[in-house]
């Protein structure tokens, strides 16, 4: 869960945070300045970071100065004198403002503990340039002040700042971007009374460690503490940590524990405790870290599983997971309705079952596609093996299911019923390509079969293009009104279709002016057709609104397809043939050249 950050809305806060830094500072001065020098522990600055992370910038200035004040006030009375005190707040506030700068430069999400990334920035910020830089001025004002030496001095800084802050920073602001409060609230009693007995059982471990055991035991605290991760999460890291800074520490200044087996000074030790702690830390934080990215990916699951079981379970459609193989792994309960079986009965079956022969190798190229392309959804159409209610078309949507890697694991499928959809768009598709007024194809409709009949003839077959214009029609219009037009051009088509066979085709190509395609004829036979069409033509006058009956007649040109290199040359040369029929004097027929 992602944490906004604070606002500082209480002028007090500062003053909080200016107390707690002086008691931080005192007790580290107090109880760890060995050898008259630096601090060999200081958590005062992890303090000061965890705050500025945790909070707008808008609180930083009344937030530093009140930290200056007390790392000078301590200082000046528990640690180098009135000297150092106004150097070595000036190099403390430089310390935290380096961390500070550069993890809110590269997290800037304001989300710092509990994930592996802003932890991983922090832990370089500390350890490398902050107190890089920090070590070096501090390690001066001590060498000038104190008869430590320059090294010495810069590794009492660095050793305890460091490892001050690995454990106290992160454990800080948790607890300043309410974790512990959310833990509160969203944890169980009884999950609650198994941290608690987790942690006393912790510390009891951790003081037969460090008071009663004669060997070097330290190793045995990293199985419950790991245990502990596991079972409470991030807090119950950061409070293992706690316990074992707080009874460690305690026994290693009083000369107790493991490590008084070491030989060196008191500064030393603790030094080896704390490096021992942060160890601690780098292994129980990073842990934490993972499982609670694997606890919010399980949560997200278990949401993403319950809408999908809820979409499935209710959805018209069906829904399908296949396997790589092809294999159905589930089937909603849609499919009884769809296809009229259980669904029980499609567990195990091969997808490619369900499907018409005919469509068979589309639906598993697409499936093949879905699984070669797993960011991109397919789309196929295709016909059931086995319907109710005759249902004749069905579209299914595939895509990929893929694992952490990327790699294909599976296949999620909608099929829906297409049927309706199909009709409506046949019937569209048939409005489109019929003349609305004689019944005939459009031009486009008419062209296109054109093309697939020259298609025809190139591989052997024989047809002949018919072009038809009705003679002296604007006549029609200019004496008897365009209402008696329309009615002569729709007669004029009824009157044509009886002499034409199934396979043939006549489409309206503009005005008065028509053409017939007559598949598997020949010139002969096609002139024969078109006197017969010429005779029944006009044996039947068209009988207008007024009461009289017009005679219709009309010129045609005669194309065969076969020696034509497309259908605009065709329809070119049949143009020709039927300009010369209507210089002869019309109502005849031509050949083309």
């Amino acid at each position: 869960m992602q944490t906004s950050l604070r606002h500082s809305s209480s002028h007090l806060a500062p003053v909080a945070l200016g107390c707690a830094y002086f008691l931080m500072a005192s007790l580290a001065l107090v109880s760890s300045r060995f050898e008259g020098g630096l601090a060999f522990v200081w958590g005062a600055n992890a303090l000061l970071m965890a705050y500025l992370l945790t909070s707008r910038t808008s609180g930083w200035p009344s937030a530093l100065i009140a930290c200056a004040v007390a790392s000078a006030l301590s200082t000046a009375l528990w640690g180098m004198g009135l000297p150092a005190a106004v150097p070595m707040a000036a190099v403390n506030l430089l310390e935290a403002l380096i961390v500070v700068l550069i993890c809110r430069r590269f997290v800037p999400d304001g989300k710092f503990a509990g994930s592996m990334r802003p932890l991983f920035v922090f832990i370089l910020a500390l350890c490398g340039p902050a107190n890089l830089i920090a070590g070096l001025a501090a390690a001066l004002v001590a060498s000038t002040l104190t008869p430590v030496p320059f090294g010495a001095s810069w590794l009492q800084w660095y050793a305890g700042h460091v490892l001050g802050g690995l454990t106290c920073a992160p454990i800080l602001m948790m607890l300043m971007q309410g974790e512990l409060r959310r833990w509160f609230g969203q944890t169980t009693s009884n999950a609650k009374w198994e941290a608690v007995g987790l942690l006393l059982l912790f510390a009891l471990a951790t003081a037969y460690v460090f008071y009663l055991a004669h060997f070097p035991m330290l190793f045995a605290l990293l199985l419950p503490m790991v245990a502990i991760v596991f079972r409470v999460g991030n807090l119950g890291a950061a409070a293992s940590v706690m316990v074992l800074a707080i009874i460690g520490g305690m026994a290693t200044m009083t000369g107790h524990g493991p490590l008084h087996m070491i030989p060196g000074t008191l500064g030393e030790r603790t030094q080896y405790f704390q490096l021992f702690l942060a160890f601690s830390f780098l292994l129980s934080m990073p842990i934490a870290a993972e499982l609670n990215s694997r606890r919010r990916l399980c949560q997200m699951l278990q949401e993403s599983e319950a809408r999908y079981r809820a979409i499935a379970e209710n959805s018209g459609d069906i829904v399908l997971n296949i396997s790589v193989e092809g294999v159905i792994e589930y089937a909603s309960p849609a499919v009884a309705e769809q296809i009229g079986c259980a669904p029980e009965l499609l567990i195990g079956q091969d997808a490619a079952n369900l499907v018409d022969p005919k469509d068979r190798e589309q639906m598993i190229a697409a499936l093949h596609r879905a699984l070669a392309h797993p960011g991109d959804v397919q789309t196929v159409e295709f016909r059931p093996f086995i319907s109710d209610e005759g249902r004749e078309w069905c579209e299914m949507v595939v895509r990929a299911v893929v694992d952490e890697r990327g790699m294909p694991t599976g296949l999620i499928s909608t099929i829906r019923d297409m049927s309706r959809h199909k009709a409506r768009q046949q019937a569209l598709q048939q409005a489109a390509s019929l003349d609305s007024l004689t019944g005939a194809d459009t031009r486009r409709a008419f062209l296109e079969k054109l093309e697939e009949e020259m298609s025809l003839v190139r591989r052997g077959g024989r047809a002949c293009l018919l072009l038809i214009d009705i003679d002296h029609f604007k006549a029609v219009n200019d004496c008897h009104g365009h209402g008696a037009g329309d009615r002569v051009l729709a007669a004029f088509v009824e009157r044509l279709r009886p002499g034409l066979r199934g396979v043939d085709s006549i489409g309206r190509l503009g005005g008065e002016e028509f053409a017939i395609l007559l598949s598997g004829t020949d010139v002969q036979r096609a002139s024969m057709i078109c006197e017969r069409l010429r005779e029944m033509v006009s044996a039947h006058p068209v009988q207008i609104d007024s009461g009289e009956a017009i005679r219709v007649t009309f010129s045609a040109g005669l194309v065969a397809l076969g020696n034509r290199s497309d259908g605009q040359a065709v329809l070119d040369a049949a143009d020709k043939a039927l300009y010369d029929a209507k210089h002869s004097g019309r109502n005849c027929l031509r050949l083309a050249a």
